[in-house]
């Protein structure tokens, strides 16, 4: 018989971010606990990849949708904003889907960002060619967790998710 909590979490893994639909929210890292009140109740705790980060709506009703679905009755989704996110929480096989999908994973750990908090990262490889020839061309890329930069070897367009 299956774990009850490996069961919710095997649902989770299902849930797509709507931001960036090649990743599910456990690829992102941003579920922070499965909490098994009861048989018919649970609680859903995640952390938003950036405070205001518009696609948490999306997902708390998406967990909520899916649950149901499932059989579960009672649902919360609780936001926990401490500790803050991190792309260390990111699965190694959601940044091969990033760059599968042409965006660059994050390259470095946030243990390593903080003292790179404001400037603009370097070495930055192209998810096209692999080019590491590449600039910044905006710190806000297609949503706020990602940059935007520029090839100069085959001068595609890409967004960098960015470390935090």
């Amino acid at each position: 018989m299956i774990n009850p909590k490996d069961h919710i979490y095997s649902i989770l893994e299902k849930i797509f971010d709507p931001e960036i639909p090649v990743l599910t929210i456990i690829d992102l890292g941003i579920v922070r606990d499965v909490i098994i009140i009861d048989e018919q109740t649970i609680e859903i705790v995640i952390t938003p990849t950036y405070s205001g980060c518009p696609a948490m709506d999306v997902i708390s009703f998406e967990i909520k949708l899916a649950l149901l679905e499932s059989g579960y009755k009672n649902i919360k989704v609780t936001y926990t904003l401490s500790p803050a996110w991190t792309t260390d929480w990111m699965s190694e096989s959601g940044k091969r889907k990033l760059l599968e999908y042409g965006i660059a994973p994050p390259k470095k750990n946030s243990s390593r960002v903080n003292k790179m908090l404001f400037e603009e990262e370097t070495n930055v490889s192209c998810p096209q060619c692999n080019s590491s020839n590449t600039n910044q061309l905006s710190e806000f890329g297609s949503t706020a967790c990602k940059s935007l930069y520029k090839c100069n070897d085959c001068n595609e367009v890409f967004d960098y998710f960015k470390c935090h």
